[in-house]
């Protein structure tokens, strides 16, 4: 019976920490975004809308080899991470990176989803109360948006798990340092022996995205319910 070593510990740890590190950094400039969206026009919109989706379309490969290009060592930001003493290509911290791009269209589309379904008369009477921008986002739209939140969380969670292509571009596939679990299945898959060894991270992977999407689903449910 195949086990888990510990070099398939450390892959699974270190998924789950790329993919919670990930979302939290996300989550500011999600809401920030979504709220936006949800309750401002301006000329440009249409552009900025199709900028945070345009990860959903664009091959995960070209967003790696885009932020390669971004984070190298002769890149675009060079000269500003070299001041700085920072290295990120080829660390969890890259893959951190590359998850948060990947998966933040999915967190900003749920958030929003929940923004726009808020009563504006709400924010109208705040208003007229004397609340200013702020107070109303502090205390009405945060609160009200907060299934929203959660559920694009757990979609960006479930994201941030899979991510593959643009990880392997500006991570790397080190074991025990940026090897998450689908870089793992990807060693195994290409080992003669190591079938037995993929399909048990496999099932790990089918299981955890199981329970994070029962979770939205729930989340989701209990939205329309309360609507």
């Amino acid at each position: 019976m195949t086990t888990l070593n510990p070099s398939d510990i450390q892959a699974i740890l270190l998924s789950a920490k790329v993919a919670t590190v990930a979302t939290l950094l996300s989550l500011p400039f999600g809401f920030l975004c979504a709220y936006i969206l949800a309750f401002h026009e301006f000329r440009g919109k249409l552009l900025l809308e199709g900028l945070i989706n345009l990860p959903l379309t664009l091959p995960p490969v070209v967003i790696g080899y885009l932020l390669l290009l971004l984070l190298g060592s002769n890149g675009w930001l060079a000269p500003v991470l070299n001041s700085l003493g920072i290295r990120l290509l080829f660390s969890w911290k890259a893959a951190v990176i590359a998850s948060s791009v990947v998966g933040f269209p999915l967190l900003v589309r749920s958030m929003r989803i929940g923004m726009e379904s808020i009563d504006l008369r709400l924010i109208q009477t705040s208003r007229t109360l004397g609340a200013t921008w702020y107070d109303a986002l502090l205390t009405i739209i945060a609160p009200l948006s907060l299934r929203g939140i959660m559920a694009g969380s757990s979609l960006m969670f479930a994201r941030s798990l899979g991510e593959f292509g643009a990880t392997i571009i500006v991570a790397g596939n080190i074991p025990g340092v940026t090897q998450t679990i689908p870089l793992a299945i990807y060693d195994y898959a290409a080992s003669p022996q190591g079938d037995q060894a993929a399909l048990l991270l496999c099932g790990i992977s089918v299981t955890l995205s199981l329970a994070i999407l029962i979770f939205h689903d729930s989340m989701a449910r209990r939205f329309v319910r309360k609507d």
